[in-house]
């Protein structure tokens, strides 16, 4: 049995790398089929978000250049450029790291809350898709648990500081006042709302919702008096826009260069702010060479996150305390799993043994041998029934010079006598 975590992330891979290795939702139950049956994995489960992709397996035994080998075919990537910048952590390590991905030790912004979800929305996926088993499901559990502790009992999430947050930073550095300023916003999952709720609480009266459906856009936009637009809105919209932020789940850009050079000449060149939080990107990249252009992506809000985790780096240290109490507690009650599944087979056998001996002594007693021999006949059978199997192992270990595992054996049977010493051998 191993655990693996594998993956890249933001800290390991650019953003090309990262849009190219993601997931998209409608891929999700597909592939961990796939990878179900393609690799050793017997369970599985995929974490991706615009900072990282991550697998997260049970195997019989690590077989981690098979999964990095399925996921480069898998997204038609080179198997060198993929190994990289790729990722391997096994058992304690692979539970630590989930634990610490769950609580938001490891991501771009320190303590984000978002990443629990996306967490147990890649638990339910792989639910879904049939490839959740009993093991990755109680670490799967145990993360959760982890994770939620370390919410309450220290002050990683307090303070307002997410990649949303950091982009309305960005916004209140480049314009000196946000009042007057109107904002488009492509999008309307989680990352939108929040940027939706920064800029309405820094002052923005003028916001524009713009997304694939109109009833998610409205959804979005009447928690904050928004105006909610389709995707197709967005070349008109935008001549109007101050600042522009877009995270979907687009496999393609939503935003080219020629709509924003044409709503540029209307604006008469008056900039326009533009965060692409998305991967892949929604914004074309060539949109940034624009003159009165300020495109940024999310490897370029480091700085302005940065300045904003002060506040977060003293709750971190009490957080990884958490999280390795928490992989240790976990790892301990897998062995003692293991061990309740060994206790069960020996007791299975011990009680075959019994009552084979059992009905021997019952037709010793039927055929008139007095009660006292049979009980006397069952105890002898019984006691060397029970003593055959470990005497015989015990004198092929001894043989083989394996004093550790008599050592063990004088503990586990509780024996008063030491057992005899490897020196002078």
């Amino acid at each position: 049995m191993a655990f693996i975590a594998l993956g890249i992330n933001h800290k390991t891979a650019s953003v090309d790398v990262r849009e190219r290795v993601a997931f998209t939702p409608e891929q999700l139950v597909e592939a961990l089929q796939q990878l179900c049956l393609r690799t050793a994995s017997r369970e599985a489960a995929i974490l991706s978000t615009c900072n990282r992709s991550e697998l997260y397996l049970e195997q019989d035994s690590l077989a981690a250049d098979t999964v990095l080998a399925w996921l480069a075919e898998f997204h038609q990537l080179s198997l060198d450029d993929l190994r990289a910048c790729a990722y391997v952590h096994q058992d304690d390590a692979a539970v630590r790291h989930m634990m610490r991905v769950a609580s938001g030790l490891d991501s771009m912004v320190l303590g984000e809350p978002q990443i629990l979800g996306q967490m147990k929305s890649a638990y339910a996926v792989a639910r879904e898709a049939g490839t959740l088993g009993p093991l990755l499901g109680r670490l799967f559990q145990a993360t959760f648990s982890t994770a939620k502790q370390v919410r309450t009992d220290t002050a990683i999430g307090e303070n307002p500081v997410s990649v949303a947050f950091a982009a309305v930073s960005l916004a209140k550095q480049i314009f000196s006042d946000l009042h007057d300023s109107q904002a488009l916003l492509i999008g309307a999952g989680e990352t939108i709302t929040l940027v939706a709720r920064h800029l309405y609480e820094q002052g923005v009266k003028r916001i524009v919702v713009a997304n694939r459906t109109l009833e998610r856009a409205s959804s979005l936009a009447e928690q904050f008096g928004a105006h909610a637009v389709l995707l197709s809105d967005i070349p008109e919209v935008l001549v109007s826009s101050d600042i522009v932020i877009s995270s979907t789940a687009s496999q393609l850009p939503i935003l080219g260069k020629g709509a924003v050079e044409s709503a540029l000449k209307r604006r008469k060149h008056k900039p326009i702010f533009m965060v692409d939080i998305a991967v892949p990107r929604d914004i074309e990249p060539q949109v940034g060479k624009l003159d009165d252009v300020y495109l940024y992506t999310v490897d370029d809000l480091h700085e302005v996150i940065a300045e904003n985790l002060k506040s977060r780096q003293g709750a971190a240290q009490a957080a990884e305390e958490l999280v390795s109490a928490g992989a240790e507690e976990f790892m301990l009650r897998l062995r003692e799993l293991a061990a309740v599944d060994v206790l069960r087979s020996y007791r299975q056998q011990a009680e075959r043994l019994r009552d084979e001996e059992l009905t021997k002594a019952q037709r010793l007693l039927a055929r008139g041998v007095s009660a006292d021999e049979a009980l006397a006949q069952l105890a002898r059978g019984l006691t060397n029934k029970l003593l055959h199997a470990p005497s015989v192992q015990l004198k092929k270990l001894s043989a083989d010079g394996r004093i550790d595992a008599l050592a063990v054996a004088q503990e586990l049977f509780a024996l008063d006598e030491g057992v005899p010493s490897d020196k002078g051998l």
